[in-house]
């Protein structure tokens, strides 16, 4: 199960590539180096984030109270296995994804550090919260789910906690900041912006793909 659940983190991870290759393909060749950039320091910040605030808030694990448990200054308590590690860096890839959508959805609209903000606090405090109520019964909305509607809130793969959330948030934030300058004329005409690599946006969308196999299957956390 350790192993099933590292592939598909290593997948996931993947994809994250392939996030990086649609959008730099996409954008205009001015951009290209700017949106590969802001790919990659936003899954830096994400996994900073993560591990520092957002695990604690969804799960109530902390990593690094764990590790002093493991070096003896604590005594007794929990002390984390492989397979918690392996799951962290699992959910860390689905925590990353809710920025990378929302990158896509604004491409060539937003500025570097706002954005890059807006993702550590995302990844640290908003994502969390809602990830923590589904996936782990926080604040008692399982418990409340199934006395009204006689099941709980079922979310495999992140539908609804990864993609709509990114979704509805990158919606909102195209509608804030609007089209990419340049996308209409002065007479209102749509001006043409043709993609500037199409063998990298090509490349991307393959990984994104195979990538996600291990997003959707490896969501069973196990192997039976």
């Amino acid at each position: 199960d350790v192993f099933f659940v590292l592939m598909g983190a290593i997948m996931v991870l993947a994809m994250h590539a392939g996030f990086a290759f649609l959008e730099v393909g996409t954008v205009r060749k001015k951009n290209q180096v700017n949106a590969l950039v802001k790919i990659m320091v936003e899954f830096a910040g994400s996994t900073l984030a993560y591990f520092f605030i957002g695990y604690t808030i969804a799960y109530g694990m902390d990593f690094l109270s764990a590790a002093s448990v493991i070096s003896g200054d604590t005594g007794e308590g929990y002390a984390p296995q492989g397979y918690d590690l392996v799951k962290f860096f699992f959910l860390l890839t689905f925590a990353a994804a809710i920025p990378a959508i929302i990158s896509g959805g604004i491409a060539e609209r937003a500025r570097f550090y706002p954005q890059l903000v807006a993702t550590v606090l995302l990844v640290a405090f908003i994502y969390p919260l809602f990830e923590g109520m589904v996936w782990n019964g926080n604040f008692g909305f399982q418990d409340f789910m199934e006395a009204t509607f006689g099941a709980p809130f079922n979310d495999f793969a992140g539908s609804i906690v990864v993609h709509a959330m990114g979704g509805w948030i990158a919606l909102a934030a195209v509608i804030m900041l609007g089209a990419r300058n340049g996308r209409y004329r002065a007479d209102g005409r749509l001006q043409a912006m043709p993609p500037s690599s199409i063998p990298w946006l090509a490349l991307g969308a393959w990984i994104l793909s195979v990538g996600w196999f291990g997003f959707n299957v490896m969501s069973a956390q196990g192997v039976e």
